[in-house]
């Protein structure tokens, strides 16, 4: 489990999910903040595909970043914020179901340098298929909250 600096870290994430316009944009939930984990939902719909039906590989990317970013956020100060400085991804499988489930996690906290990973499953019949795995670098930012 990841240690919790701001007891109201959940507020602060939603708040800034809240703010992230690209996350309306493409219809995304945040359903699960917890300390060192995060999980973003994308319904699969016409506006988010690619050529061949399947969620683009873009958008796959955008909710692995921003659920890893935000486990990451949650155990940062109250008075820092997080940015991606770096990640890698492996698209494993089409990413081709009903929705999208993007799973952070904290694997090391830093105080400067917070490394996270994110899995992305393809619900489909009730079954789940990992279809994208991230490793990413988040560099905290001290004294600095969002706008």
């Amino acid at each position: 489990m990841a240690n919790v600096i701001d007891p109201n870290f959940a507020d602060r994430v939603h708040e800034s999910f809240e703010r992230q316009n690209v996350m309306h944009l493409i219809r995304a939930t945040l359903p699960v903040v917890e300390p060192g984990r995060t999980e973003i939902h994308l319904p699969h719909w016409v506006g988010v595909e690619q050529q061949h039906g399947f969620v683009h590989g873009g958008v796959v990317g955008t909710i692995a970043d921003s659920a890893a970013g935000y486990a990451a956020m949650t155990v940062v100060p109250a008075n820092a914020s997080v940015l991606t400085v770096e990640y890698k991804m492996n698209l494993m499988a089409p990413a081709d179901g009903e929705k999208l489930i993007a799973r952070g996690e904290v694997v090391r906290p830093g105080r400067t340098l917070i490394v996270t990973k994110a899995e992305v499953f393809a619900l489909k019949d009730g079954r789940e298929t990992l279809c994208a795995l991230m490793q990413q670098t988040i560099m905290v930012m001290h004294g600095k909250t969002e706008k």
